[in-house]
């Protein structure tokens, strides 16, 4: 008994010592306890948990006041400070548990000590529901039997995170967390719910709660990092140490934009860092008041006065009571409500629903009736001082009344204050607090951030290379007569664009004698911040530097020599029809004259008393003048005949149409017939693989090594772009592989004795190239995005590849040769040539008799004297008028006889 006693007395002066004006409970009193913590290696309690601590005490008292028993007896209570400790709250519930019937637990206040009060609890049989604990592990029903939570989980406020990224489109952020349960529970839950938003976190930096210091040093881990949204997921006390040490290194506004979990005390500030401080969002659970939901106000008016009749001095008014505070209320009203219900189902016996069994020790003790207690928490429902209560079996916790408030650190000319700006909801998304709402952003701006570093002012060393019409140098003279070099085309334009879009100061370098490869390796090294150039995006080059989104969609082609002289056959004009067709073509020429020459012999007035060969030949003549489609000066005089002609007609309509089409596109073939017809001649080995010229230290090398040599260097090796064209003039190479930008333009601009061959192919990109995990890459391929959907990027390649200087020369060079139809006309000659040889055959009788009285007259002339009589003239004469007769005969004769000849 005198031990029961003392235990009573040290209960007693430990009460005293907490809070001496509050009413002291009755040691035979059902009790429940409270844990709340106090501020870090200290006695002295925080705000959050002051409040806390009071509205447990309060909802105890409240019920004793509505008499509401438990078995017949009164709750008491028992308060404990706990340090944040899991070993210190398991020691005070244990030494309570030892001379007390501690029914239920309020708290504790951490994550990280929840997680062994609630295994402890489960043991017990006992309750533990607490009002700040929000490590989203907690919420498995299963792990936790015994745990309840009238806080939202952090799963809750991640989700509200992910939807604040949404409604200002933040894309990157990097999250700074303490290394316990609380701050590792946060980060995997705000990571999940960021990535099902497609929103990446570019980085996490561990708070040490041990040493109170960022592992690392924090202004390089932000300062290089792409994003400028940075989520401090961090208790009050250690939010206010990391605050205090990116003042110091200078990572606060206007640069970053922080996101704070939980509030902290913003007038500790020195005044000089009020600016810095100035666009801070902070993020906190609240109750469904602030949201204009429902809430119990005659419960929270009735807590409110026993709180102001108890301890008046410590009550901030109704406007500053904390929202841990009520969340610790309703998880002590909701226990007490089930702990009468469960001792109200058993009617007859009501002060054996509250039993233990065991020894006194408290881990050996147990509660007589855990289940129907828990089963009445899991169905319980009520409308308490934060929101609607009610919870079920699957989850810890509540199943309604989760609401969140984000304030905005805003600058006045009387320091700074934490203003409301917008609330969210479970069933509602981010809305404004107010209509007259407005967040202030860091540099006191009202224009959103955009989440991603910024370029305005920074320099920027640039490398360049040489290759038109991307970068060209070109002299220009000034005002004053003075001449520089200048660089113009492509990537200097773009260049332009995108400092008046982003704001940098461009310090551009020329690179010389460099390949690309060479260059890349320079920015990877920090010799150069970006390499502006058409530069292909490849896997291999990723491995080593970072790419920005496409600054020009590329592809590869074939360049080579034009061949000035093609090598036309001189019978090209045969080709159209293949051997076996002309002679098949030739033997229905004769078969269908012999048969005209048969059908139409006796009754066609053409054919008619001639001979047998005349016959022939003027069928013959019938037969190919009808197939080539010019006809002939007779036609057939017979049906039978007349059914020959149509077949002819036929005939020669499509073979002249076959014939005409085919002879345009030979002769249109023949004069662009190049070496190779484009990329698969090259893989087939129509060339000597050491006669194409390729780029060495260039994205052509790896394609060429990829797919066509199987790493074989066997090509004719490249340094300069220019020795591409030179060599081919030259007649070094035959062919080489280029960017089609870059050969579209020399061909149709500089070179216009060269020509591409075949299709793209190896479609590719141009990026600009930086280091990896530069932390303006977002914001470049935000303004690179914007410039394409501008047209901007299109403008610019219109203005450098649209101009065409060699284009009107190729037309002109366009017409045929004669060299193209030399054949034709050798064919013609021959043909004229027999038809000639034809006629002088058939008149050789009448030539040969002209030409003897030709020698006759000369010989007659020498013999005679000068003078001639009369006589003699006019003997002479008459041979002569006879001869001339009969050439007048045989000239009229001609057209007909050349008709009947055969060739």
């Amino acid at each position: 008994m005198l031990r029961v006693w003392l235990k009573f007395l040290i209960v007693i002066q430990f009460l005293q010592s907490a809070h001496a004006k509050w009413p002291l409970s009755n040691p035979s009193y059902i009790q429940l306890a409270g844990l709340f913590p106090d501020t870090i290696n200290s006695n002295v309690t925080t705000t959050s948990s002051f409040h806390s601590q009071a509205m447990f005490q309060v909802a105890v008292i409240l019920a004793q006041q509505y008499n509401i028993t438990i078995g017949g007896q009164f709750l008491g209570y028992q308060s404990f400070l706990t340090g944040g400790d899991a070993m210190n709250s398991l020691a005070n519930t244990c030494r309570a548990l030892n001379y007390s019937n501690i029914v239920g637990i309020i708290g504790p206040g951490y994550s990280r000590e929840s997680h062994v009060m609630a295994s402890f609890a489960a043991k017990l049989g006992i309750p533990v529901i607490s009002y700040s604990a929000t490590d989203p592990t907690l919420s498995d029903r299963r792990s936790y039997p015994a745990f309840y939570r009238t806080v939202p989980s952090d799963n809750i406020a991640a989700l509200a995170i992910a939807k604040l990224f949404i409604r200002f489109k933040w894309t990157q952020c990097i999250i700074i967390y303490q290394n316990d349960e609380f701050g590792s529970g946060g980060l995997d839950a705000i990571s999940s719910a960021l990535s099902d938003q497609n929103i990446a976190v570019t980085d996490t930096i561990i708070f040490d709660i041990a040493t109170l210091s960022i592992r690392g040093d924090l202004q390089p881990l932000l300062t290089k990092n792409s994003a400028r949204i940075v989520i401090l997921w961090a208790m009050s006390t250690y939010a206010t140490i990391i605050i205090n040490n990116a003042l110091r290194v200078d990572v606060l506004g206007p640069q970053f934009t922080w996101i704070l979990s939980s509030s902290i005390e913003w007038d500790s500030f020195n005044r000089t860092s009020h600016s810095k401080l100035n666009g801070i969002i902070t993020i906190e659970p609240v109750v469904g008041s602030v949201v204009n939901a429902p809430i119990n106000d005659t419960l929270l008016s009735a807590a409110y006065h026993l709180w102001q009749e108890y301890e008046p001095e410590t009550f901030p008014g109704a406007s500053n009571v904390d929202y841990y505070a009520l969340f610790a209320f309703d998880a002590t009203w909701l226990l007490i409500q089930s702990l009468e219900k469960l001792c109200s189902m058993n009617m007859t016996n009501s002060s054996s629903c509250i039993q233990f069994i065991g020894d006194e020790f408290c881990f050996d003790r147990r509660f007589s009736n855990p289940t129907a207690l828990f089963n009445i928490l899991n169905s319980i429902k009520y409308l308490g001082v934060s929101g609607a209560i009610q919870f079920s079996s699957n989850s810890t916790d509540r199943m309604d009344g989760t609401y969140y408030v984000s304030r905005n650190i805003q600058l006045f000319s009387d320091g700074i204050a934490a203003v409301p700006v917008l609330v969210w909801s479970s069933t509602h998304d981010w809305t404004l607090y107010s209509s007259t709402s407005v967040v202030v952003w860091p540099g006191n701006s009202l224009i959103t951030p955009t989440g991603y570093a910024s370029l305005a002012g920074v320099n920027l060393r640039i490398a360049v290379i040489e290759t038109a019409p991307f970068t060209m140098i070109r002299q220009v003279t000034d005002s004053a007569g003075v001449t520089t070099d200048k660089l113009m085309g492509y990537m200097p334009d773009l260049i332009e664009l995108l400092r008046v879009r982003m704001g940098f100061i461009p310090n551009i370098t020329l690179t010389v004698n460099l390949t690309f490869n060479q260059v890349i390796k320079a920015v990877a090294n920090d010799e150069y911040d970006i390499f502006v150039a058409q530069t292909t995006i490849t896997s291999l080059r990723r491995q080593v530097v970072g790419f920005s989104d496409s600054i020009f969609d590329n592809s590869l082609r074939v360049i080579i020599r034009k061949d000035l002289n093609p090598n036309i056959s001189l019978f090209s004009y045969l080709s159209p029809f293949s051997i076996k067709l002309w002679f098949t073509l030739l033997g229905a020429c004769i078969y269908a004259g012999f048969l005209f020459a048969v059908i139409e012999r006796e009754y066609n007035p053409a054919l008619r008393n001639k001979s047998i060969f005349s016959q022939i030949g003027m069928s013959l003549w019938f037969s190919s003048g009808t197939i080539v489609g010019y006809g002939v000066d007779f036609h057939a005089s017979t049906a039978a005949g007349r059914v020959v002609a149509i077949a002819l007609y036929i005939l020669s309509l499509v073979l002249v149409a076959a014939y005409t089409a085919n002879l345009a596109s030979d002769l249109t073939i023949a004069k662009s017939k190049d070496i190779i017809d484009g990329i698969d001649d090259i893989k087939n080995g129509r060339l000597s693989f050491s006669r194409i010229g390729i780029l060495v230290g260039t994205s052509l090398e790896e394609y060429y090594l990829r797919e066509i040599s199987s790493g074989n260097k066997n090509y004719y090796p490249l340094k300069l772009k220019q020795e591409i064209y030179d060599d081919l003039l030259n007649n070094l190479i035959d062919a080489s592989i280029m960017d089609s930008g870059v050969l579209e333009y020399v061909t149709n601009n500089i070179y216009c004795n060269l020509t591409l061959v075949g299709k793209d192919f190896e479609q590719s990109s141009f990026g600009i190239v930086f280091q990896k995990n530069w932390q303006y890459e977002q914001i470049l391929d935000v303004t690179i995005l914007s410039l394409r959907e501008a047209g901007s990027l299109d403008a610019l390649k219109k203005k450098w590849f649209q101009a065409s200087y060699c284009s009107q020369a190729q037309e002109v060079s366009q017409a045929m040769t004669i060299e193209s139809m030399v054949g034709l006309f050798i064919t013609f000659g021959v043909i004229s040539t027999i038809g000639l040889i034809a006629f002088a055959w058939k008149k050789r009788f009448v030539i040969k008799n002209f030409i003897t009285r030709l020698q006759e007259r000369e010989k007659s002339s020498s013999r005679e004297s000068i003078k001639v009589s009369t006589e003699d003239i006019a003997v002479t004469e008459e041979p002569v008028k006879m001869s001339m007769e009969d050439l007048t005969f045989s000239k009229q004769k001609l057209p007909s006889e050349i008709g009947s000849l055969t060739l």
